[in-house]
């Protein structure tokens, strides 16, 4: 890892994001729409209202859920 980037887990797997990285972004770069997805950083939910706002810090532990309709 250099210093340019920040280690983190996303669902579960190691991964490295820029120092930085908003909730936003990170689900940019996971979804192919924001719709239906639910975010949680370290075991809280983040309201989407704070998405741009929430920084993805060093080590930590990002959970994001998409909603799937159907049966």
């Amino acid at each position: 890892m250099s210093d340019d980037e920040v280690a983190v887990i996303v669902n579960g797997q190691p991964q490295q994001v820029a120092p930085g990285t908003t909730v936003a972004a990170l689900v940019r770069g996971l979804t192919r729409s924001p719709r239906g997805v639910a975010v949680a950083l370290d075991r809280e939910v983040v309201p989407r209202s704070s998405w741009d706002e929430v920084v993805v810090g060093e080590g930590a532990n990002v959970e994001v859920v998409t909603a799937v309709s159907g049966g």
